[in-house]
């Protein structure tokens, strides 16, 4: 099988009531297009940084009442979990697919990650111009990169709860979602930008 795309039942998955009702949606709907496409992005990225990355698929498997609002897949350098390593991200929520490079708050090493992201904040800001940032991985809304200042790396650097997210956001109903091979690639496009930020943050951790 070859990643086809998400369509609009994928994005309704969420409309769905009940946890167990919506999970196995999540589990029948979207995890296998996680697993075509993750499969090809983790041997994407093996062969431009040079060593092996790991594909992990979200379980959700802590909600005992409330059904997930959004899903993903993460590819990290760590075989047995990513939310403690910098890690790249694919997902959807209810309106939109989003395409992370990930520091979330349980990266061991946050200040060291965050001082690199402040002293590379000319680099972050340079990026292109339809690149968003999320300063919370929970919540669906981004700010737009033009938006982005050196308190929210600050924050990230020295709040506990403190994230940063940076990547693409595209929406629903855009043909480039629903066209897998269209859409791999600017996953592809995506990642290979951000792969400079993502070694830096390898070596600062």
């Amino acid at each position: 099988m070859t990643f086809s795309g998400f369509h609009d039942s994928d994005f309704e998955t969420f409309t769905i009531d009940g946890l167990d009702e919506r999970m196995e949606a999540i589990q029948t709907r979207i995890q296998p297009k996680f697993q075509e496409i993750g499969s090809e992005l983790v041997n994407f990225l093996s062969a431009h940084l040079g060593n092996e990355v790991f594909l992990h698929i979200a379980r959700h498997a802590r909600r005992t009442v409330n059904p997930p609002k959004d899903t993903w897949l993460a590819i990290a350098d760590n075989k047995r979990g990513y939310k403690k390593h910098p890690h790249f991200q694919i997902g959807l929520f209810d309106d939109h697919v989003f395409i992370w490079l990930a520091f979330i708050y349980e990266l061991p090493s946050k200040k060291e990650i965050g001082q690199m992201l402040m002293d590379s904040f000319p680099e972050i800001k340079s990026l292109p111009n339809d690149f968003v940032v999320s300063l919370d991985h929970m919540n669906k809304d981004s700010i737009a990169l033009q938006e982005l200042e050196i308190k929210h790396l600050e924050r990230f650097r020295d709040v506990k709860k403190g994230e940063f997210l940076v990547g693409r956001h595209l929406p629903f109903d855009d043909g480039r979602v629903k066209d897998g091979e269209i859409f791999t690639n600017i996953a592809k496009d995506t990642f290979q930008t951000l792969i400079p930020l993502y070694q830096k943050a390898l070596q600062a951790r």
